[in-house]
């Protein structure tokens, strides 16, 4: 865990949390990994740097459909915030101040390409989270359009369990189940044709969504290789598994 000046809240596989005061807190991205919600010994030199800065990318990118948490990752404004300067240079680019958000306690996927588990489901069942799916589609097809897969959100060192869309509005609710799938939805398709056009396919990805101030708000990771799979285009077959930009 890191060790910084401030109250520590929660640490999650990859992220360290502090009480940054005013309702706000500080993340920082370490360069731990895990696999399989199994965090290793090794580590990955400045992965957390990675994160951080592919986060404030996206969440620039995708500004204009909904708020963030984001504060900033400027390491002058967040010591500037903060009681005491905490923000030295090894964590400069990895931490990231944020403002606390109600999340939802459910996972917002969504899935452009049939793979991992939800490849296994079709294969098994035809189905994906429980919706049927056309026949005849094989591993790493693209879907007829990218479709809204909600799994319930883990305590650490369990696994998440996918859900059907009605058993996540049962969890949160039908209206903010329908907001959060429609942001969702938009956003991934924002992010697609973006990547599309540099040559990288985003197979699938998880949002974290929460309310500040009753607004619906992208948090934590965003569109990051522990969040997403990425696949270079010209990598991709049909039928087959693609190599994979992820951790």
């Amino acid at each position: 865990m890191t060790n910084l000046a401030l109250d520590h809240v929660y640490s999650g596989k990859v992220r360290d949390i502090y009480d940054a005061a005013d309702n706000r807190l500080l993340f920082v991205a370490t360069d731990r990994i895990s696999v399989f919600d199994v965090v290793l010994n090794e580590t990955v030199p400045d992965k957390g740097r990675v994160l951080t800065a592919m986060t404030a990318y996206w969440l620039d990118q995708l500004a204009d459909l909904a708020p963030s948490h984001m504060v900033s990752c400027d390491p002058d404004v967040i010591n500037g915030t903060l009681p005491s300067a905490v923000v030295d240079g090894d964590l400069a680019g990895r931490s990231m101040l944020v403002r606390k958000a109600d999340m939802l306690s459910v996972e917002c996927i969504v899935r452009g390409y049939i793979t991992g588990s939800a490849w296994a489901e079709y294969r098994k069942e035809g189905t994906m989270h429980g919706t049927k799916l056309p026949t005849g589609l094989v591993e790493s097809d693209k879907l007829p359009e990218p479709i809204f897969t909600p799994s319930t959100k883990a305590e650490l060192g369990e696994h998440d369990v996918n859900i059907s869309f009605e058993e996540a509005a049962g969890i949160i609710g039908s209206d903010l189940a329908e907001r959060a799938r429609d942001l969702s939805l938009t956003a991934y398709q924002r992010a697609s044709e973006h990547a599309a056009a540099r040559g990288i396919i985003i197979a699938d990805t998880k949002f974290e969504l929460g309310l500040i101030d009753g607004e619906l708000c992208l948090c934590d990771e965003v569109l990051t290789p522990d969040s997403s799979r990425f696949w270079p285009a010209d990598a991709w077959e049909p039928g087959t598994t693609p190599p994979s930009y992820d951790k």
